[in-house]
């Protein structure tokens, strides 16, 4: 909901108070090395220790565990002011780590693993990393093939990941494995959606390859791995919550990812609109600014009323979600349509800025390549029309 001034419910002073700290934080202690990290391909450990320090990492977590018990307007700043720094592959390893994979620590480990590893991944001694996507296997994850079996006080995974965020860098990763059903002595693939289980592999679990960093249009400094998993052993209790309800947590908790992912669109629409205007008004042609001519001045002016559009309506699903709504139907939506949106934007933003645009040095030429993962992971923008087909009856 949006008050009288036009603010947003979840926009209060106090989280005004920590976007500028945050902001500051950013500026004197990050910024300087993006560059850097930017062609080492890789964020440094110190990077995730710092944030933690500050409280930035899992920031909703319990704070007998090194959180700071705050709600999900925290989380939102935190996403909002990475992808301000104008490299979304920051943006990305965090939210990966802290608003994607810890919250399915949060809900189904046990009470010891729980307090083990949600502690380091709020103080950044650990990262973590969620492994869905199959070589095969995309957006369906029904169709998953990576095994687990049980063996006593063990399960055994076997299978391949790949496109896995922090997946070099990570010393957990939540895996995404089928098992048996019912009377089934072994995993069988027939089974869909229903022989999902989630498992926590740790980095150093005999067994877990992690095979080799991914060379990506975009995203440089955070890492994407193939990993493998050949007769990888783990304790009995690294199986999250109860055998075969994996798809349905996987559900529940998409929720939160794919509004995670409709924030960084709205913001990486945001900035590359704010780079483009000073360089339109500035850059000539013909004797006039190139934004005084009345085709670029009508672009402009309709992608700041999308972007306009889609502050609003992001606003209004962080209050939803706050307030426990469901926002299945919505945050659909929004997904879809952001991150279209920021790649729209984007896409406007380079033409303008004719040939600079086009130089990997100019930061919108970055924008664009960061930008055109978004409509791809975390459910491609097919999935989510397919989802909201269904939801309309017309499927």
């Amino acid at each position: 909901m949006l008050s009288a001034m036009g603010r947003a419910d979840w926009q209060t002073e106090e989280v005004s108070a920590l976007r500028q700290a945050l902001s500051a934080f950013l500026a004197s202690e990050v910024t300087p090395g993006l560059e850097q990290w930017e062609k080492d391909r890789r964020v440094p450990r110190d990077f995730w220790l710092g944030m933690g320090r500050q409280g930035y990492l899992c920031p909703w977590v319990d704070p007998a565990l090194g959180g700071a018990g705050a709600d999900f307007a925290m989380s939102v700043v935190v996403c909002e002011e990475l992808g301000r720094t104008g490299h979304m592959g920051l943006q990305t390893g965090v939210s990966v780590h802290a608003d994607i994979t810890a919250p399915y620590i949060d809900q189904y480990a046990t009470a010891g693993n729980r307090e083990r590893w949600l502690a380091g991944c709020a103080s950044g001694e650990m990262v973590a990393a969620i492994a869905m996507t199959e070589p095969g296997v995309g957006s369906d994850l029904a169709a998953v093939a990576t095994t687990a079996v049980r063996d006593g006080d063990q399960w055994v995974i076997n299978g391949q990941k790949t496109f896995i965020s922090n997946g070099m860098e990570c010393d957990l990763v939540v895996v995404v494995a089928r098992t048996a059903v019912g009377d089934d002595e072994k995993p069988d693939q027939a089974t869909g959606a229903r022989g999902l289980s989630l498992f926590v592999v740790e980095g150093g679990a005999a067994g877990f390859v992690k095979s080799r960093q991914l060379e990506k249009m975009g995203q440089h400094c955070q890492d994407t791995a193939e990993l493998f998993f050949e007769d990888c052993r783990v304790p009995a209790d690294n199986l999250l919550g109860e055998p075969g309800q994996g798809f349905a947590y996987l559900m529940k908790n998409l929720q939160r990812e794919r509004l995670m992912i409709a924030v960084a669109a709205q913001v990486a629409a945001e900035q590359a609109l704010a780079k483009t205007l000073p360089y339109v008004r500035e850059r000539r042609a013909f004797g006039k600014s190139i934004g005084s001519f009345q085709h670029n001045a009508f672009k402009l002016v309709e992608r700041a009323t999308e972007i306009e559009i889609g502050r609003t309506f992001i606003d209004s699903l962080i209050d939803e979600f706050i307030a426990g709504d469901d926002i299945t139907r919505r945050v659909s939506m929004a997904k879809w349509w952001l991150s279209d949106m920021a790649c729209r934007v984007a896409d406007d933003c380079v033409q303008l800025h004719g040939g600079y645009g086009y130089m990997a040095e100019y930061p919108i030429a970055r924008d664009y390549m960061d930008v055109r993962a978004m409509p791809i992971y975390a459910g491609s923008n097919e999935v989510m029309k397919v989802i909201l087909a269904r939801m309309m009856d017309l499927e």
